[in-house]
C-alpha cells in the first residue's frame, strides 16, 4: 500500500467511526444549522418585517449602525431609506459572519479529538503504530479527515445560509446582495486556515492526552477568542474588513506552520504508543 492509499484509507476509517456515532456527528449537524441557519434566518426575517420601533432596546443596534455610518466604516448604510433596511444589511452581511468561525472550530475539535485520543479509548492507536506507514502519512490522514469533513460542513451551511438571505433581502432591496467581498475572503481564506490551524493543534493535544473527553475540553478553549470577536462585532468596536480578514487568514497560516512542525517534533512513534499506558 502507497501513501496515498494509505491516507485515503485513514481518511475513511476515521470519517466512518464518526458517522456510526450519533454522539459526535449529531452536535456536529445541530449547531450549524442553529447558528448558521436558523437564528439568523429568523433574525433575518424579523427584522424585515416587524415593525422595529416596538421592539425593546432596538435603539441599541440603530445607535451602533449611526455610529458605523459616521465613522464612514459602512457607507453605504447612508443610502437606505428604512431602518429595517440597515439593520437586515448589517445583519445578514456583518453581523453573522464571525458565527460562521465556530461551524469549523466545533466541527474540527470534535473530529481531531475523535483522532488520537479516540484511538487510545478504542485500543486501536497501537494497531496503527506498527503498520509501516510512517508518521508522516499518519498525521496527514488524521488530518485531512478533519480538514475535509469541517470545509465541507462549513461550504454548505455558507451556501444554506446565503440562499436564505437572498430569498428575505430581495424584496427590500430588488437585487441579490449576498456574498459581499468580506464573506468570500471569510469562506474562502480563512475558514479553510482557520480550520486547519484548530486541527493542527487539536490533534497535538489529542496525541498528548489519554481520552476523548480531555482532548475535546481542551481543544475547545479556542472558541473563547472567536466569542470576543463576536462581540467587538456586534457592539460596533470592531468592524471586520477584507485586510484584517486576509492579515487574520495569513496569521492562522502561519501559526499552521508552527503547529505543524511541532506535531513533527513532539510526536514520535516511541512517544504515543507510551502514552497510551
Amino acid at each position: 500500500m502507497n501513501n496515498r492509499q494509505a491516507i485515503r484509507a485513514l481518511i475513511r476509517k476515521d470519517i466512518r467511526s464518526v458517522t456510526s456515532s450519533i454522539q459526535l456527528w449529531l452536535p456536529m449537524l445541530i449547531v450549524p444549522l442553529i447558528i448558521g441557519i436558523i437564528v439568523p434566518s429568523a433574525l433575518l426575517w424579523a427584522a424585515s418585517r416587524m415593525n422595529l420601533h416596538s421592539i425593546s432596546n432596538i435603539n441599541v443596534i440603530l445607535e451602533t449602525i449611526d455610529r458605523l455610518i459616521q465613522d464612514g466604516l459602512m457607507p453605504s448604510l447612508a443610502s437606505m431609506t428604512s431602518d429595517n433596511q440597515r439593520i437586515v444589511y448589517y445583519l445578514a452581511l456583518y453581523m453573522f459572519a464571525p458565527l460562521f468561525l465556530i461551524i469549523p472550530v466545533m466541527a474540527s475539535s470534535i473530529l481531531t479529538a475523535n483522532s488520537f485520543a479516540g484511538e487510545k479509548e478504542r485500543k486501536t492507536l497501537e494497531g496503527l503504530l506498527f503498520t509501516p506507514m510512517t508518521m508522516s502519512t499518519l498525521f496527514k490522514g488524521k488530518v485531512l479527515a478533519a480538514l475535509i469533513p469541517s470545509l465541507f460542513l462549513s461550504w454548505v451551511t455558507f451556501i444554506l445560509y446565503g440562499v436564505i438571505a437572498n430569498i428575505l433581502m430581495y424584496p427590500m432591496f430588488g437585487k441579490l446582495m449576498f456574498p459581499n467581498l468580506n464573506w468570500i475572503i471569510l469562506i474562502v481564506w480563512v475558514v479553510p486556515t482557520c480550520s486547519l490551524a484548530v486541527i493542527l493543534l487539536n490533534v497535538l493535544i489529542s496525541a498528548k492526552v489519554r481520552g476523548f473527553q480531555e482532548a475535546y475540553q481542551l481543544g475547545g478553549l479556542v472558541v473563547l477568542p472567536l466569542l470576543a470577536l463576536i462581540a467587538g462585532q456586534a457592539t460596533g468596536m470592531l468592524m471586520i474588513g477584507p485586510w484584517m480578514l486576509l492579515g487574520t487568514g495569513a496569521v492562522l497560516l502561519l501559526l499552521s506552520v508552527i503547529l505543524l512542525r511541532l506535531v513533527t517534533i513532539w510526536n514520535r512513534r516511541q512517544q504515543l504508543a507510551e502514552s497510551q499506558i
